[in-house]
């Protein structure tokens, strides 16, 4: 067994999980998506990232790339939920916004997941 893969597929696996418990709820309102899920899923993808960096082959540029899209989207999303909470008014727009942008990290994730595990099953013992 290698203890690599086991890390890296836990981290992509639990990212695109936590996007998903962020993600699934009501569109157009805050209070079925939680901030600290947001949060630790920024964390698991950040850490996620980290993992990706040191992958030279072709697979693993394609895998850092999804992952800097998931990365970069719930980020803003963040980002616009502090910036609408702080400085203007949390509206149906605003929260329409911030899911949508953690819907297309939690797509970004898919496609990472499905790609490691195709990944996976290609490769040889």
């Amino acid at each position: 067994m290698n203890l690599d893969k086991v890390v890296s597929g836990f981290f992509i696996i639990l990212a695109m999980t936590l996007n998903f418990g962020f993600f699934y709820g009501d569109m157009d309102s805050l209070v079925s998506h939680s901030k600290y899920e947001l949060m630790a899923a920024i964390i698991v993808n950040l850490i996620a990232t980290t993992l990706k960096l040191g992958d030279k082959t072709q697979m693993g540029s394609v895998l850092l790339a999804t992952s800097l899209v998931a990365d970069i989207q719930l980020i803003v999303a963040a980002t616009v939920w502090a910036v609408a909470a702080y400085a203007y008014t949390i509206n149906q727009e605003v929260t329409s916004v911030i899911i949508s942008l953690s819907g297309g990290a939690l797509l970004a994730n898919f496609v990472s997941v499905a790609l490691y595990i195709g990944d996976t099953l290609k490769s040889k013992r």
